[in-house]
């Protein structure tokens, strides 16, 4: 592909997986998204999520397809399968029952498509729900999902030095959810979602970073995909998207509101490998 530059900025053609919604449902709650008595639309879900994987597709990125297992509804949520920095593959080890089978699953699909360095963790991690790579920096979230411990097993895993933030309010209880990466200096996120000494390190990291509102954090909107000038973000947070053209960026606004019945969004549909 030809990279399509605008004002300075390139996309970056990417590798990313995904997994269809095939069995997607809310039958569960494991965050203050999800509320089962609620109906949910597999056929919305599915048409949703097309539009997603069609999107990326046209715009350059190589989407490989991991097979979704009955029983696993959230395994369309690929970010939380693993991490993958440089080649190497650290599972993901999830906190809750419901959720707990995905990891393997996913490790599976690594293994039978080339990758050698992978490794299962001993501590809880959420994979790229909470591991997000910023240059040569690995940002950590934890507080609610991801095990603190874990961090220190990223960095000697990877090698890389891993920066960890606390999450202190529920509704953004993955790093991804808070926290977007759009370049290698780079990011926008929600300061709120932060305990005080996060958003100090945060400003200290990014002082120019892009700051959501409340209405735009609201509507999962730094749940998004950057690859260096396009940003898929949720359609509904128009501020962030003001933001972003006014630096820049491309944004394209997607509709995942089925898949956010249950916690997710663009990031959360996508693994970058």
């Amino acid at each position: 592909m030809t990279s399509t530059v605008s004002a300075g900025r390139a996309v970056v053609p990417r590798r990313l997986l995904m997994c269809r919604p095939e069995y997607f449902d809310v039958n569960y709650s494991i965050n203050p998204w999800m509320h089962p008595e609620k109906p949910t639309d597999a056929g919305s879900a599915l048409v949703q999520w097309e539009e997603l994987h069609g999107l990326y597709r046209s715009l350059g990125h190589t989407v490989e397809l991991v097979e979704p297992v009955p029983g696993l509804p959230d395994m369309v949520f690929a970010a939380n399968g693993a991490t993958v920095v440089g080649g190497k593959v650290l599972g993901a080890r999830f906190r809750h029952r419901e959720r707990t089978a995905e990891g393997p699953a996913y490790l599976d699909w690594f293994a039978a498509n080339g990758y050698q360095d992978i490794l299962w963790p001993e501590f809880i991690n959420e994979g790229e729900g909470d591991y997000l790579q910023v240059g040569d920096l690995l940002l950590a979230g934890t507080g609610f999902r991801t095990d603190p411990r874990s961090h220190l097993e990223a960095q000697e895993f990877f090698g890389v030095p891993v920066i960890s933030l606390s999450l202190v309010n529920p509704n953004f209880y993955h790093l991804d959810t808070a926290l977007s990466v759009l370049g290698p200096g780079e990011v926008m996120y929600y300061p709120a979602a932060f305990s005080p000494g996060s958003q100090a390190v945060l400003r200290r990291l990014f002082p120019d970073a892009v700051l959501a509102s409340d209405q735009d954090a609201a509507v999962f909107g730094l749940n998004a995909f950057c690859d260096g000038l396009n940003v898929l973000l949720p359609q509904a947070a128009t501020g962030l998207a003001g933001q972003l053209a006014e630096r820049g960026y491309r944004p394209i606004g997607v509709n995942l509101t089925e898949l956010l019945k249950a916690g997710g969004s663009v990031k959360c549909c996508t693994l970058e490998l």
